[in-house]
């Protein structure tokens, strides 16, 4: 679903990507851990077509994201690109002046042509998917971060996206509201929704990826399945992230393992 090859990204002089490979299935969840700077948020925006790269391919499907902005034909492509990606950032960037129906309307009405009637069945469906049914009416201002967060994934999920990013969605969460959102990822990780998350929650990680890709110094260092990168790490920058990294209460021992559940 998802093939990221030999991705390369510059700032200036700094090589903020180097060469960067990895492929993520239809289905399945690749989560992304690595320190602050290590190009986690860098890597989702060259996937969705919102930050231009120097070298390397990225594709989705069939779908060749164009490495930079220079005409018609790749406006084009990541018009396509766009359609089938989704994106949930660390902000979570709602229409102020709009309700919470209101921000999950409008990209299904502008962009895939929609009537209203068809979008607010939609939206409300989703918002209720998110445990947000009875908040259709509330201004962001008058919503939890939590809240907002999942008013966002829904706004996301809206345009039915194949694969869903994520970055750093709890970053700005404290632990209550952390882990609510967690819990709508999890599910939708059992529902079979395909996603590239980067997160500090190392639970949600373990129950919820299909495989984990560490990053450090802009190229990703060791990958595998959950259990073996965070019980059994084989590079010593894994180890030494881990011994530092701080684990999430959101999901406490003995949660569920949403993997036995995906489809």
């Amino acid at each position: 679903m998802l093939s990221i090859s030999g991705l390369v990204k510059r700032h200036g002089d700094r090589e903020v990507l180097r060469g960067v490979s990895l492929d993520l299935e239809r289905g399945r969840v690749g989560v992304i851990l690595g320190p602050s700077g290590a190009g986690k948020s860098t890597l989702l925006r060259c996937v969705n077509g919102l930050e231009p790269f120097d070298g390397g391919d990225i594709r989705i499907g069939g779908d060749r994201v164009p490495p930079r902005r220079d005409g018609r034909e790749s406006e084009r492509a990541l018009d396509a690109i766009r359609r089938r990606v989704g994106m949930v950032f660390q902000g979570f960037h709602l229409f102020q002046h709009r309700t919470a129906l209101g921000n999950v309307i409008e990209a299904p009405m502008a962009v895939l042509g929609l009537t209203r009637d068809e979008a607010v069945d939609r939206a409300r469906a989703l918002l209720e998917r998110v445990g947000l049914g009875g908040r259709l009416d509330a201004m962001p201002a008058h919503l939890s971060g939590g809240e907002q967060q999942r008013v966002a994934i829904a706004r996301a999920l809206a345009m039915r996206p194949e694969v869903m990013l994520f970055d750093e969605p709890t970053s700005a969460l404290d632990p209550r509201m952390t882990a609510e959102v967690l819990s709508v990822m999890a599910d939708l990780a059992a529902e079979g929704q395909t996603m590239l998350v980067s997160t500090h929650a190392l639970s949600f990680a373990r129950r919820a990826a299909s495989e984990i890709h560490v990053m450090c110094d802009g190229t990703i260092v060791e990958s595998g399945p959950p259990g073996r990168v965070l019980d059994e790490p084989s590079d010593p920058r894994t180890r030494d992230l881990l011994q530092n990294f701080p684990g999430s209460p959101a999901y406490p021992p003995g949660g569920m393992d949403v993997r036995r559940n995906r489809r």
